[in-house]
């Protein structure tokens, strides 16, 4: 191969290198968030449940709304059923 195409080549490999990583970073910081908002979603329905307010969900509550992107009722990934809210 040409010279052109083998520097074209280096540089495409170094920024999908650079991609993959970014990606990993990406996904750890989902996790984390997901494992956040969980949390937050648990303590609101405690906290609910313990000042007596009705059964209705809420946009933090529905589901685990919050933690599934706003689908109520769609199970939290590596959430045990036993429970999801």
């Amino acid at each position: 191969m040409s010279e052109r195409l083998q520097a074209r080549l280096a540089e495409l490999r170094r920024e999908y290198e650079l991609g993959q990583r970014r990606l990993q970073e990406l996904m750890g910081q989902e996790v984390t968030l997901r494992e956040t908002l969980l949390r937050i979603s648990g303590a609101i329905q405690v906290l609910e449940e313990m000042s007596g307010t009705p059964d209705a969900p809420s946009s933090a509550t529905g589901g685990a709304t919050a933690a599934t992107g706003g689908v109520p009722g769609t199970p939290v990934e590596g959430m045990p059923v036993s429970s999801r809210p």
